[in-house]
């Protein structure tokens, strides 16, 4: 009896599995159909809707995984909100100060083309050629973070930007998506890596968290290290190394804001900002009216007082302060809530990942967009000290939002390839 039900059992599963593989053989089938009515689409020279749908993907709309398509809407509605909290935002003082009230709005939406042409870029590039490509764009904004701290331009006590002529650039945001894929160099089999390889890239990635302490940047600093401290933990380290690293990371932060007279006032400021509310605890002060200004459900779109040139830096630093009190609490939990499906579908497609690689890049563009955010919305409720963060996707600047949009390329990227139609050969030739 219990042979005959084990046997049963067995053929169930064994059909099963037949069934399963018979689904993805169809499915690879209907993909290769694709690409050859692509060709003959090409060899005629017609153009058609479907023909266009299937070419500005790297893979057809309908083999697409169902978070690669619930992440695509979330960039969109991310970038959309961004550009719409940022008029609010800034018109006041794009108005008094450049004469035109959407003078920031305008730089961001020509930001924007760009950013949207890298994103497809990305998107359309295998992760191992990024992988192969990123160490000599890595050095190279290695090599221009150095040069901040020596002929960088000084803005409100921080040297991040090099100006070259009418363009600024902060070598520190740039860098972002290419720490990610170093990262994954480094940690996707760190069990199989030289001991002399490891060393190289743990020094030179202290040495770059360092420069950006000198700026001083003790936010992109800390972001830094959590993006490496977290991939690292993924990729297999041990936890006593982590650990020790972790505690140097803080004995070293700690030595930054004791040094720099810059740092320990944002400190003390935090601390207790109602104490010198007109001098140095005036920015978390100003956020903080703002906040609590807009109650349930906010003062509503447009209308936020506190950006009438009260609340310092309220496009950029502080935006989440503005969205707060147009919106309300009602606006910061759905805001909140949007950041949480986000982290869960980041999480969902580095699960289903193929290698160790792509997984690791999936995780490292979660933890960075989500954990920039949360760290900006820390810095504008007084729930850490106040540090030039900006909220991706939202807060003004080209830099920052060139970064977002390579960053979320990736993550789409790595999604579109765990479905095992593009990138396997790259990802088996990488692990073998």
């Amino acid at each position: 009896m219990i042979k005959d039900l084990a046997k049963s059992l067995l053929s169930v599963s064994i059909v099963h599995i037949h069934l399963k593989k018979l689904e993805i053989s169809q499915e690879k089938i209907k993909y290769k159909n694709i690409s050859k009515r692509k060709k003959n689409h090409i060899s005629n020279n017609r153009i058609t809707p479907n023909f266009l749908k299937e070419s500005i993907f790297p893979l057809p709309w309908t083999l697409w995984p169902y978070e690669a398509k619930i992440l695509i809407v979330l960039i969109g509605i991310w970038s959309i909100l961004g550009i719409s909290i940022l008029g609010s935002s800034s018109w006041w003082v794009a108005s008094r100060e450049m004469g035109n009230w959407a003078y920031f709005l305008k730089k961001q939406i020509i930001w924007t083309i760009p950013g949207i042409g890298l994103f497809y870029l990305v998107l359309n590039t295998n992760i191992k050629n990024l992988l192969k490509f990123s160490r000599i764009i890595f050095f190279a904004l290695f090599f221009l973070i150095f040069l901040t701290n020596i002929t960088g331009v000084t803005v409100n006590g921080s040297s991040r930007w090099l100006v070259m002529g009418n363009l600024r650039l902060q070598p520190s945001e740039l860098i972002k998506p290419f720490l990610i894929l170093e990262s994954a160099n480094l940690f996707a089999h760190w069990n199989l890596i030289r001991k002399e390889r490891r060393l190289v890239s743990i020094l030179s990635f202290g040495v770059l968290i360092l420069l950006i302490l000198k700026q001083p940047n003790l936010s992109t600093a800390s972001l830094t290290g959590i993006l490496f401290w977290v991939m690292g933990l993924c990729g297999g380290v041990k936890l006593s190394s982590l650990f020790s690293f972790a505690s140097l990371g803080i004995v070293t932060g700690c030595i930054s804001i004791l040094n720099n007279e810059y740092q320990k006032l944002r400190v003390t400021s935090f601390i207790n900002p109602w104490k010198d509310q007109q001098e140095s605890g005036f920015q978390l002060v100003q956020s903080l009216l703002a906040i609590g200004s807009g109650g349930l459900f906010g003062q509503g779109f447009g209308l936020s007082i506190q950006k009438l040139q009260y609340l310092p830096f309220m496009y950029t630093d502080f935006i989440f302060a503005i969205f707060a009190e147009e919106f309300g609490l009602f606006g910061c939990t759905l805001f909140l809530g949007f950041l949480t499906v986000f982290s869960y579908i980041s999480l969902k497609i580095a699960l289903k990942c193929r290698n160790n690689y792509t997984k690791l890049v999936a995780i490292g563009c979660g933890v960075l967009l989500t954990g920039q955010s949360i760290m900006h919305i820390a810095v504008a409720t007084g729930s850490m000290p106040t540090t030039g963060l900006p909220l991706p996707f939202i807060s003004y600047g080209g830099n920052s939002l060139i970064a977002s949009f390579f960053i979320a390329g990736m993550l789409l990227r790595c999604s579109l390839e765990s479905t095992g139609f593009i990138g396997i050969i790259s990802a088996r030739k990488t692990l073998n």
